[in-house]
């Protein structure tokens, strides 16, 4: 398990002579999900104002097909980095068996400007993205959660289930719902294997997702749907529903009744022009902006999390650049720690 960095080690840059290529083999044995939950609880606050990070910029390849480009840069000597992420979105690879979003992330010095190391952009997603959500499942969820309901089984969907158990410990149960049921059974069976820590944790597949929505303390979507999968009707009260898959305007993974029943909140303001739910929401008047608070204000304790056990909460994440530079400021301090 990595250890977090001591982030005021400003000359962590200056001993090494060469960039470090990290294999993804390098980065699962670095990162764990809750050392990155908590480097992030600890980190975000502090770090949040001192990052520049202008909006992503979105380029549309084809009809289906994007290029997103995600810089960062500090303003600190206390985190002397700039990274920028490149990834590529094909949601079409599917039908090639390959997976739809491929990524690389470069890291260099904010000192120098030398590269200090690049690394599999899709792996770093995967565990920042799943932690981010994990964060906001360990404030806004019910501390007595005992059923994930994960909906779709990508490579997304087995990262947020750790991230979620990492979180609330109090979880028994773990449902997973996908298009192709095979993928959720799948998933479910290669979890029960790799999940030996989480004792007495039930890993489950479901074909009728309408059906399990109501089971669901949390309920963890990451799908490329355009159509809503989740309908508010069904969220039990007290439910903590967490959204990752959306980053367009016509994409949605829940409808306008699970935005008006909960509490809305989103990990930075780029989720308010991008994220479908939460753009439609606006335009149909189901919510406002300002009625929308963030994940930064509830580490701390600008804006009160959940109020009551009844109280459905909402959390959607479109991913920040600011993320990313400290998921991979984890993975560089712990290798240059060890070397």
């Amino acid at each position: 398990m990595a250890s977090t960095p001591n982030t005021a080690n400003n000359t962590a840059t200056a001993i090494i002579t060469s960039p470090l290529f990290l294999t993804n083999e390098s980065l699962h044995s670095i990162l764990a999900h809750n050392s990155l939950i908590q480097h992030f609880h600890t980190s975000l606050p502090t770090t949040s104002s001192t990052l520049h990070t202008p909006i992503r910029q979105s380029y549309d390849l084809s009809q289906s097909s994007s290029l997103l480009l995600m810089p960062s840069w500090s303003s600190t000597p206390s985190l002397p980095y700039i990274g920028v992420k490149l990834v590529t979105y094909f949601p079409q690879n599917s039908a090639l068996n390959l997976p739809g979003i491929h990524a690389s992330y470069v890291l260099f010095s904010s000192t120098t400007g030398q590269t200090l190391a690049s690394m599999d952009g899709t792996v770093l997603t995967l565990y920042r993205t799943s932690c981010v959500s994990g964060l906001a499942s360990k404030i806004l969820a019910r501390n007595d959660s005992k059923v994930l309901v994960m909906v779709g089984a990508g490579a997304l969907a087995p990262h947020l289930i750790k991230a979620h158990l990492a979180a609330r410990p109090s979880l028994q149960k773990v449902i997973i719902w996908n298009r192709t049921v095979k993928k959720a059974s799948d998933l479910a069976e290669k979890l029960k294997k790799e999940c030996i820590g989480n004792d007495g944790v039930c890993f489950e597949s479901n074909g009728n997702l309408e059906e399990i929505i109501g089971l669901g303390d949390i309920v963890s979507c990451a799908t490329n749907a355009d159509a809503p999968l989740v309908k508010g009707e069904k969220l039990k009260q007290g439910a903590h529903l967490d959204m990752v898959g959306s980053f367009k305007e016509t994409m949605r993974e829940c409808d306008d009744e699970a935005i008006r029943r909960g509490r809305v909140f989103v990990d930075n303001e780029a989720a308010l022009v991008e994220a479908g739910e939460l753009v439609g929401a606006f335009e149909r008047g189901v919510t406002k902006k300002e009625d929308v608070g963030f994940l930064v204000e509830l580490i701390k304790g600008e804006q009160v999390g959940r109020k009551n056990s009844e109280e459905i909460t909402v959390f959607k994440s479109v991913g920040s650049a600011v993320v990313d530079l400290l998921a991979a400021q984890l993975v560089y301090e712990s290798c240059i720690k060890d070397k």
